[in-house]
């Protein structure tokens, strides 16, 4: 342990954000680079307390959430190697059991923070920030190189999906050895990492680096490449000695309501996706993504998609925005039922909501709200009739009450839904011939990954559902290692 007081000595300092108004002038990252601010990094490395048994990499579940890292990182060791000022050796250490903290440490929500013992005391460490230091001094150092197989097997695995999930059982399958063959039918590979998340969340350059070093590798992409369409499921069993379905839970949850089809309403992540294939093809000038510039926007959903929105809207140079969120607002900090190292339920402000409250000087979120009917004139969106509820709970269930006299029509001129996903799309249990759950996801456990047909894998968002990154990237590797197993047989 460097410091034994230094979860005493100093509180817990974030990395500095550009400025809310200065940033949401362009579409480059919110943050600043940690490279500038490694004497700050290195005084928060030191508040880990080394305490002997550290819950932040446990990755448990407890009540249905997730307390400490899925991937079992080794908080404690690379929060000294980096204190002690020996960055090669802490990337050495977080390259033991992450492929890819570039993008852990720009958009996991840090349940390994919500664990931390420092937690109970004070305040967590800053241990995403940690992260993000040590792969960008690897990368600055030269020291993240392509994971060349020293012999290959001979066998061949084709894997559907480049998100998290298939990009980390790719790298694993790969260093193993085999041949690994990923099908993806965006027009770039990365699927949520590429097009579900912003380009000021997470820069695209840094995608395309990984994938270019996977790629170096030995690792094979084929984009537009959409199972069912124009890959058939036949060929790939009859090609590859295994298959690995990591193409997401991507069926987004709909509002059927009164006036669903009129003009102006998105699905969020069709929207985020467009917006994203706009600017990567042409900087904005083909013209083919929605644009909110001078609209009324309403986001039906409070999750971290909702917040995604309300960043893009605004650069889109809206005219107003609004979150709804049907459930109450969290607390603002743990309750009694909330203990550590739960993952702490509380109020945050995520980075597009403080940038709305910048420009717009009013918090955009509104909880306990109810959508009711799209309204619309001549087929196009005008506005949202919503209500206030509040909750009952019933023979252990719990749900809405509308409150009289409570409903308004906010204007609205676009609408984007992001309420969450419905499971897997239709089209692969079909194409497969696999069975289901009762969640609509790809039926496999999570101790071989098989599905009913053993040839077949699933791992990810497909497998668990919607999920975290962090998630995927833990589940890519666990497959990667049964299908390892099962080529080996």
């Amino acid at each position: 342990m460097g410091k034994p007081t230094g979860f005493m000595d100093y509180k817990r300092k974030e990395l500095a954000l550009r400025a809310p108004l200065e940033r949401i002038k362009d579409w480059e990252e919110i943050k600043n680079s940690s490279l500038e601010y490694k004497a700050d990094v290195q005084e928060q490395a030191s508040r880990c307390m080394d305490c002997g048994l550290p819950f932040c990499h446990t990755g448990m579940m407890i009540k249905g959430m997730v307390s400490g890292c899925p991937l079992h990182n080794l908080m404690p060791e690379f929060n000294d190697l980096v204190y002690r000022n020996m960055p090669d050796e802490a990337y050495a250490r977080l390259n033991t059991t992450n492929n890819f903290p570039e993008f852990t440490s720009h958009v996991c929500p840090a349940p390994c923070e919500g664990a931390c013992s420092a937690g109970v005391i004070t305040s967590p460490v800053t241990i995403r920030n940690v992260e993000q230091f040590i792969i960008e001094s690897a990368f600055a150092n030269g020291i993240v190189k392509p994971n060349v197989p020293v012999k290959r097997s001979g066998k061949k695995v084709a894997i559907i999906g480049s998100g998290p999930s298939g990009l980390a059982c790719a790298d694993q399958l790969n260093k193993a050895g085999h041949l690994v063959t990923v099908y993806e039918r965006a027009d770039r590979p990365g699927g949520l990492l590429m097009y579900g998340i912003p380009n000021m969340k997470l820069d695209k350059k840094i995608v395309a680096r990984r994938i270019s070093l996977l790629e170096e590798a030995g690792v094979t992409f084929i984009c537009n490449a959409e199972i069912g369409v124009n890959v058939s499921s036949e060929s790939l069993l009859a090609q590859y000695d295994a298959v690995v379905l990591c193409s997401g839970a991507t069926q987004p949850r709909d509002l059927p309501v009164g006036g669903r089809d009129l003009e102006g309403i998105y699905f969020a992540k069709d929207y985020l996706h467009a917006v994203t294939k706009s600017m990567l093809d042409s900087n904005f000038k083909d013209g083919r993504a929605p644009s909110a510039k001078g609209k009324d926007v309403i986001i039906i959903g409070g999750g971290d998609t909702g917040n995604d929105c309300i960043a893009t809207v605004i650069r889109q140079g809206c005219k107003s925005v609004r979150q709804l969120e049907i459930n109450p607002c969290l607390p603002h900090a743990r309750t009694e039922s909330n203990p550590w190292p739960e993952y702490p339920r509380v109020f945050k402000t995520d980075y597009g909501q403080e940038e709305a409250i910048e420009l717009f000087k009013k918090d955009p979120r509104s909880f306990c709200v109810s959508s009711k009917e799209f309204i619309g004139e001549k087929g196009k969106l005008t506005g949202l009739r919503l209500c206030q509820n509040t909750w009952k709970t019933e023979n252990g269930r719990r749900f809405p009450v509308d409150l009289p006299e409570t409903e308004e029509i906010a204007p609205a001129q676009l609408i984007l839904l992001a309420m969450g996903f419905a499971g897997s799309e239709q089209r692969i249990f079909d194409e497969f011939k696999i069975e289901k759950d009762d969640r609509n996801n790809v039926k496999a456990n999570d101790t071989d990954y098989q599905t009913s047909n053993p040839k077949v894998f699933a791992c990810g968002d497909a497998r668990r559902g919607q999920s975290l990154v962090v998630w995927a990237i833990a589940e890519g590797r666990a497959a990667a290692k049964s299908v390892d197993r099962f080529l080996n047989l």
